[in-house]
């Protein structure tokens, strides 16, 4: 009775059927998860290089702070992540170059989620600061 239990192969289709969806499910959440990680790092690089640059620069600090940090975001070549860029800074000597850097990633599970009635965003979204004191000469 044992032997004939362990050489049924009956049950591998069932089985299958009802984990390949889970382990479809687990490998889109973490190329979501990736993507929102990637972006938060991007973000963070760029608004701490963009603050960093408007810091050092004698004229025009918003504008070079403002292409530093979309240099930065441009170097990643990301598919459907959105970024924005956006510096409050003045030229006075000691004033703060704060550069903010939003971001959107797809949300792949809100179309899924809606077919079972929960309600989920479009995107995920998030922001990274950085923050430099201007310097003076």
């Amino acid at each position: 009775m044992l032997r004939g239990f362990l050489e049924d192969q009956q049950g591998r289709l069932v089985e299958d059927a009802l984990t390949l969806p889970v382990l479809l499910l687990v490998a889109l959440a973490l190329v979501n998860m990736f993507q929102v990680g990637m972006a938060d790092l991007v973000a963070q690089n760029a608004a701490h290089y963009g603050a960093r640059m408007g810091a050092v620069a004698q004229q025009n600090s918003v504008a070079i702070a403002k292409a530093a940090a979309q240099s930065r975001i441009s170097q990643v070549h990301s598919t459907g992540i959105q970024f924005q860029v956006s510096v409050q800074a003045d030229n006075r000597r000691g004033s703060v170059v704060v550069v903010h850097v939003t971001y959107r990633v797809p949300n792949y599970f809100a179309g899924l989620s809606s077919m079972m009635g929960v309600n989920m965003p479009q995107w995920i979204e998030g922001h990274a600061e950085g923050r430099f004191r201007h310097e003076g000469w």
